[in-house]
């Protein structure tokens, strides 16, 4: 099993990507094989032109196909998430995240910004038809502190709450894909609605 760890920051340090270190750290001896994706790496040019046979582009969407589970990180920007990150989301077929768990995080300078995970970063991934999208970890700066030479360190909350996450990422994405034919078909005609 396959987890692709995308850092949708601009910037090569960032709490996000702290986030992401983080959850990588939690994974790390427990299994799955573990990618990572940093967006600000691929070429400017083929993201603002979506040029899908750009390289750089073309292993990147490679590595979300493969992976059996997402993990999304990305700064909120004026109650939403970044640029880059939006993006590189457009050029991901309609399809991208299917049979997937995705586990968004997102990262802003007050707690006043923690819906833009449900309500800007939840409705796309659901367009890309993630099969099940686990409940987001939103951090304020003041819970992830920048150390030198890369480190960072999180509040005891927000340690806990993605220790629960990457507890729920593990036991979701190793829960097998739904098959087809669970449910038999029901045409429209048997379908009963009362009001």
């Amino acid at each position: 099993m396959s987890i692709l760890l995308v850092a949708g920051s601009p910037s090569g340090s960032s709490r996000s990507a702290a986030l992401l270190d983080a959850v990588s750290q939690r994974l790390r001896g427990l299994g799955p094989v573990i990618e990572r994706l940093h967006i600000r790496d691929l070429s400017p040019q083929a993201l603002l032109l979506a040029d899908t046979t750009q390289r750089s582009v073309a292993v990147a969407l490679d590595q979300v196909q493969r992976a059996r589970a997402v993990v999304v990180a990305t700064p909120v920007y004026k109650a939403a998430y970044s640029g880059v990150l939006k993006l590189f989301l457009d050029l991901l077929p309609q399809t991208a995240l299917k049979n997937k768990v995705v586990l968004p995080l997102a990262t802003g300078g007050s707690p006043n910004h923690m819906l833009a995970l449900d309500y800007a970063l939840r409705p796309v991934l659901q367009s890309l038809a993630a099969r099940h999208i686990l409940p987001g970890v939103y951090a304020t700066d003041a819970q992830v502190t920048l150390l030198p030479e890369g480190a960072h360190q999180l509040s005891q909350d927000i340690a806990a709450r993605l220790d629960e996450a990457v507890t729920a990422l593990l036991n979701e994405s190793q829960r097998g894909t739904p098959t087809a034919g669970t449910f038999a078909p029901v045409a429209f005609s048997d379908v009963r609605c009362s009001v």
